[in-house]
């Protein structure tokens, strides 16, 4: 995410080690894709020799205890929402194939609108609510552990009008809507379990009236056309964490391509947009594939089959990494590749690597601010190592900006300016510290890493390569909630 802020800028405004997944949840989950169990199957499961709990109404995130469930681990949503521009009204299905990772008597899915019908492996299955985010579900068999089942929830309702835990993330009007948000989204238009930790595979089919489009991650598939309606269904084929998938629908100019590697790209641009704008725009969503080749050469292949990017007419206020398609706001227009480059790194960092615990955030942002400084041109200082420096010296010691402990600001400021310009400035530090090859390494070997990482994991990896101690260093940087001291440890020399 990047909260928008016109050029020029002085300062751009804006724990514990990964429990791995059960290995047998990922295996069975890999081989019911690998056997095309899609949605329409079901799999019969019964109790074995453990006796069924409860799974967690929580993933056990220490700010967001709520958000995501446990005992089970989602590997394909299907995804089919009608959406009515003129009412604000949304109507859907949303069915995932999941595993359990225990014996399980009832498990919970993240959803925020009013729930219709469920149903576990094809039986109808009671349901209830412990709070407007949770659906508890209690299938009429217990399911096994390591058992592949498939959860079908109906639902329909206004995600407009709805708020939960004092946000209202929904973007939209009568002309145009966007669901996109961050650190929370998916329980606003489907059954989910959303976190960051349980990444999946997407179909997305989205219904609007004839004559509109509707975006979404991925790649488009197939559009159906009937008399009133038309069906607009795409596919991720990449797991995603399920804040990163998102739609549009309204109007949308559309652009497709191949960069120079052959991967393919679509754009689209809100023909809400007046037309100077549409043109800027459209220039902007223009810069993906010589951005992608400049990241390439920091951070390796791009991880996804397919990019691209869309700007809304809605006044979000903020861009969004969603995965494959980020979303742009329309101010800006071509001047600002700086926010494309911005974005588009978040698909390394952030979507390919993302956020163990949202407490994690600076791993996303602060990498991302820190490519686009380089894009950008150091903030016009000769060297990034004369930004860094430039940046200490102009903030005074007792300013705000330092006292946020950034590697663990609080749920309340998971967005604050500090999280991306002192991320940025940790990245630099860092590379002064360990020095060029090491940190460019470092880099590389992150993305490559497992789905999700924590800042322990970071200062692990970074110490593994440099062969050195790093502790200290972190600890200034992220956790002391004063300015590091201009010391050579520090990457401050």
């Amino acid at each position: 995410m990047k909260r928008y802020v016109v050029k020029p800028r002085v300062v751009k405004p804006r724990v514990k080690r990964r429990a791995a997944k059960p290995r047998s949840i990922k295996r069975a989950a890999a081989a019911a894709v690998a056997l095309g169990c899609l949605i329409g199957g079901t799999t019969a499961a019964t109790a074995g020799s453990q006796a069924p709990t409860p799974g967690s109404a929580g993933m056990g995130d220490s700010y967001f205890p709520q958000y995501g469930n446990g005992g089970y681990d989602v590997g394909h949503y299907d995804v089919r929402n009608r959406v009515e521009l003129d009412t604000g009204r949304l109507v859907g299905v949303t069915a995932f194939r999941a595993v359990a990772g225990q014996s399980l008597s009832r498990f919970n899915v993240d959803l925020v609108l009013p729930v219709r019908a469920v149903s576990v492996n094809g039986h109808r299955a009671a349901f209830s609510r412990t709070n407007r985010h949770e659906v508890q579900i209690r299938p009429r068999t217990p399911i096994a552990d390591d058992a592949s089942f498939v959860v079908r929830v109906a639902y329909a309702g206004r995600p407009g009008a709805i708020s939960w835990g004092g946000e209202r993330p929904w973007q939209g009007n009568r002309r145009e809507v966007v669901a996109m948000g961050q650190p929370q989204m998916a329980a606003w238009w489907f059954a989910a379990n959303d976190h960051p930790r349980d990444k999946a595979v997407l179909d997305v089919r989205i219904t609007v009236e004839r004559g509109l489009q509707a975006i979404s991650n991925g790649k488009l598939k197939a559009i159906t056309r009937g008399t009133r309606w038309t069906v607009w269904h795409w596919r991720a084929d990449e797991p995603m964490a399920p804040y990163l998938a998102f739609f549009a629908a309204g109007r949308y100019t559309i652009e497709r391509g191949r960069t120079a590697d052959g991967l393919p790209w679509l754009n689209a641009v809100s023909k809400e947009l007046d037309p100077y704008s549409r043109t800027e725009s459209t220039a902007l969503m223009r810069q993906t594939p010589r951005v992608i080749a400049w990241l390439e050469g920091w951070l390796g292949p791009y991880p996804f089959s397919t990019t691209g990017g869309l700007t809304t007419s809605l006044d979000a206020g903020f861009a969004l990494e969603n995965q494959t398609r980020p979303t742009y706001p329309s101010v800006g227009g071509r001047e600002s590749t700086w926010l494309v480059v911005h974005e588009l790194a978040h698909q390394w960092f952030g979507d390919r690597v993302s956020v163990d615990n949202w407490r994690d955030i600076w791993l996303n942002e602060g990498p991302a601010t820190y490519l686009e400084t380089l894009w950008s041109g150091n903030g016009g200082e000769a060297t990034p190592q004369a930004w860094l420096l430039s940046t200490w010296e102009s903030i005074p010691a007792n300013s705000d900006f330092w006292k946020l402990k950034i590697g663990d600001p609080g749920p309340g400021r998971l967005f604050d300016g500090p999280i991306y310009d002192r991320g940025a400035m940790t990245m630099q530090a860092l590379r002064h510290r360990i020095g060029d090859t090491d940190f460019k390494a470092l880099l590389r070997a992150w993305v490559r890493g497992p789905a999700n990482g924590s800042t322990a994991d970071f200062t692990a990896l970074a110490e593994s390569i440099s062969g050195e101690d790093l502790d200290a260093f972190f600890d200034a940087w992220l956790f002391t909630g004063s300015r590091p001291a201009r010391t050579a440890d520090n990457g401050l020399a």
